[in-house]
Parts: C-alpha cells; sequence; structure tokens
C-alpha cells in the first residue's frame, strides 16, 4: 500500500472494499451456522434429547482446535507470505464443510452433523486470524479504526441480510410447498438455508482473493534458507518467551481476555437467558435481527469516535454501556425490555470488537501480524470459555439465573481499569523497532 495514497483515492477504496467483503461473506457463518439456524436444527431434528451439552462440545473442541493451530500457522504465514493461502484453505474447509450439511437430515446423522460443524469452526475461525492479519498491511495506521469498524458493519449487514432470508424462508416455506407436510417442508427450507451459507460465504470472498495482495515475507537474517514449520515454532516460542518485553501488547491481550468474556457471554448465552426467563422464540429471534442492523451503522460511527478520542476512550465507553445492559438485564421482564436491551448491545458490539481488532493491530510488528493475531484469537476464543462458565456456576449455585447475568458486570469494569494501563504510543514504537530488524524476503 502506497503511503502517499488518502482514504479517498479510488485504488485504495477499492482494496479497502475487497477486504471488508469478506466480513459481509464469513459473518452468515456466524449468524446462520453458529447463532440461530443451525442449534436449532440440531435440537429439532438431529439430536435425540439433551443437546445442549452436545452442542456445548461440540464448540467448545472447535473453538479449542482454531486456538490452538492458530499462532502457529500465523508464524508460517508471516515467514513465507503465505496469509492468503491459508486464509483460502481454511476458508474451503468452513465452506465444504457448511455445505454438506445439507445432507444431514436425521437423528443417525448426529456424529456427521457435529464433525461437520468443528470443521466448519476451524474453518471459520482460522480464516479470520489471517483476514484480521491483513488489516496492518490493507490500511494505513491512522485508517485502521476505521476501516476496521467499516469491516464489522458490512459484516453485521451480510450476516443480517441471510438471516432474514433463511428466516423468511422457513417460515415461508410450508405455504410454498403444498406438496409436503408441513414439518417436512420446514426441515428442507433449514436445511437449504444451511447451504445457502456455503454459496454466500463463497461467492462474497471472491472480492479479497482478486483485489487485495498478499504481503511481503519478512525475516531475520538467520531465519532465511529454513524450514517454514520450523522458523514458526521458533517464532511461537520466541513470542510466548518475549510477549512481555512487548508490556502494552501484551497487557492489552490480558484486559482483551478479561472484557471479551463478559461480551462473549452476553452473545453466546443471551438467547438461553431470555427463554429461562420466559420470552417467546419469536422475541428472541426479532431481537437477533435487530441486533444484525442497528451494530451496522453503530459499529461505524464507534469507528468514527476511535479516530476522534482514541481507542481506549471509546472501547471504554462500550464497556460502560455493556455493564449498564447487565444491571438493566437483572430486571428485565417484558417482551419490550429485550429488545430495548438487544438495541443497547447493538450499539456497542460492533465498535467495541473493531475497535479492539484495530488497536492489537497498532501494537504489533507488521512482519508478524498473522503471528500475533493468532495469539489474539487465543485470546478470544477463550471468551466463549470462561465467562459462560462463571454465568452457568453462579446460576447454579443461587438457582437465580437473573444472578448470573450481574456477575458479568466484574468483567467490564475489570476491563475498563485494565485498559488505562495500556500505552499505545509506547507499544507503537517497540512495533515499529521490531520492523526496523526485519529485512524483505523476495
Amino acid at each position: 500500500m502506497n503511503p502517499s495514497q488518502s482514504f479517498e483515492d479510488q485504488s485504495y477504496k477499492r482494496v479497502i472494499r475487497a477486504w471488508t467483503m469478506y466480513d459481509w461473506a464469513n459473518s452468515a457463518f456466524a449468524t446462520t451456522i453458529m447463532g440461530a439456524i443451525l442449534p436449532t436444527y440440531f435440537a429439532t431434528y438431529i439430536a435425540s434429547g439433551n443437546s445442549v451439552p452436545i452442542w456445548g462440545y461440540a464448540v467448545a473442541i472447535g473453538s479449542l482446535i482454531a486456538a490452538l493451530l492458530s499462532p502457529i500457522l500465523g508464524g508460517i504465514a508471516d515467514f513465507r507470505a503465505s496469509k492468503k493461502l491459508f486464509l483460502g484453505i481454511f476458508a474451503a474447509l468452513g465452506i465444504i464443510s457448511t455445505a454438506l450439511l445439507f445432507f444431514v437430515s436425521g437423528p443417525e446423522q448426529q456424529t456427521l452433523c457435529i464433525v461437520l460443524y468443528i470443521l466448519g469452526t476451524i474453518g471459520f475461525a482460522g480464516s479470520l486470524v489471517f483476514y484480521d492479519s491483513l488489516l496492518p498491511h490493507v490500511a494505513k495506521p491512522e485508517d485502521m479504526d476505521k476501516v476496521s469498524s467499516r469491516g464489522y458493519a458490512v459484516g453485521y449487514i451480510g450476516g443480517g441480510v441471510l438471516l432474514l432470508i433463511n428466516v423468511l424462508m422457513i417460515f415461508l416455506g410450508p405455504n410454498l410447498l403444498t406438496n409436503m407436510t408441513n414439518e417436512a417442508a420446514t426441515q428442507l427450507m433449514m436445511r437449504l438455508s444451511l447451504a445457502s451459507v456455503a454459496i454466500w460465504w463463497a461467492v462474497f470472498s471472491i472480492p479479497l482473493f482478486r483485489r487485495v495482495k498478499e504481503p511481503a515475507a519478512m525475516a531475520e537474517k538467520q531465519e532465511i534458507g529454513k524450514n517454514g514449520i520450523t522458523v514458526s515454532l521458533q517464532r511461537l516460542g520466541k513470542a510466548f518467551r518475549e510477549i512481555r518485553d512487548y508490556q502494552d501488547l501484551f497487557w492489552f491481550l490480558l484486559t482483551f481476555l478479561v472484557y471479551s468474556n463478559g461480551i462473549g457471554t452476553i452473545i453466546t448465552m443471551a438467547a438461553a437467558f431470555a427463554t429461562d426467563l420466559g420470552f417467546s422464540t419469536m422475541t428472541v429471534l426479532g431481537t437477533f435481527l435487530m441486533v444484525q442492523f442497528v451494530a451496522a451503522p453503530f459499529a461505524l460511527l464507534f469507528g468514527r469516535l476511535g479516530s476522534k478520542l482514541g481507542n481506549k476512550k471509546a472501547i471504554s465507553i462500550s464497556l460502560v454501556i455493556y455493564t449498564l445492559v447487565a444491571i438493566i438485564g437483572f430486571f428485565m421482564t417484558k417482551d419490550w425490555h429485550m429488545f430495548a436491551l438487544g438495541f443497547g448491545v447493538a450499539t456497542v458490539q460492533g465498535g467495541s470488537q473493531a475497535l479492539s481488532r484495530s488497536l492489537i493491530g497498532k501494537l504489533m510488528p507488521k512482519s508478524k501480524t498473522a503471528e500475533f493475531y493468532g495469539l489474539f484469537s487465543v485470546s478470544e476464543k477463550f471468551n466463549t470459555i470462561i465467562g459462560p462458565a462463571i454465568m452457568a456456576l453462579v446460576t447454579q449455585l443461587t438457582g437465580n439465573v437473573r444472578l448470573g447475568i450481574i456477575s458479568l458486570v466484574i468483567f467490564f469494569i475489570a476491563g475498563i481499569l485494565m485498559l488505562q494501563k495500556v500505552d499505545l504510543e509506547r507499544g507503537a514504537r517497540k512495533a515499529k523497532a521490531e520492523d526496523e530488524l526485519m529485512i524483505v524476503v523476495e
């Protein structure tokens, strides 16, 4: 990327649009496969009772495998200039696995469904490591907040559009397929919805591969000529040993681990929480759809807020709002309360994630973006383990699901306090100094 280009240059804008389109492409997996349709389909047609523990283990296994692979493959991608190659491999794994879910049609295929979901999750999460790692190469430092936020905004709209289409297919299916029973028509439409994600993901990934260039490989002199896997493992070991030398990067990874557990728990447990409180499926699904579309403009707004106030202040504001959401959630009793809290989450969900992604990009050397985004991915995966476990434990010990949602306040308050210790300027200087030790490998 030519540093003299402005954010308004057409060639620059085309590359930015191509990069953000991958958010549009892969978000369909998050909404339809992870969030709404597949879990419902699994519980209704595939699982033979007690589906929650089985599904929970599937989610955990997929996330864990992706978390373990990401840093190793990230190091290889940095060394061999193969970020797009690995992105393509993981995306293909996710797309093919998702497409094959169409053929899962009964309880006898429960194991197949779980395996395909795990493979899809690995593909989805793995591809995001390499997609995120392209951000510092695609956008100039002063544009990273805007570009990252734009990606999240585009993703929310894309995921929401396909989810809306899928919901309409499912509800209108029995009226359109009059030669089938209502249950058979609904099941077929759910299977077609799963397959539609694969098509959506594949088609809208094309712009990134066409327009975004592969960043040059960078290595230390002593690494030249070595095997890629060997260098990756050596870099990963070095990264773990020397992560404390990147004082602000290390501290932000810990900070992100803390507050993202609160965010991840709200995202993954909201449906179960609302259902336990007696809210209808239509209310929960309607809130989910609303969040997708409201989150898009607010993600853009937070991108501008990050540029004006700085990442730390903007993220802190989002965590304050999350704190209020958790507190007010304790008192939620009516349908409109659910929609109001969903709106509150939508105002900060995309912005907090986007600014976190761009903030860490400013703290890491460009020569090791995939490697360090792999470590970032490890922190990110734990937000669906620690937070939900604490919420579940509090609920189990007290017998009150409302106390479970209140327990999340500690993650947000601790995150706000820890974030203040991150020095962006010092961290950026450290990253720049590391890059100066590297040479471009032709």
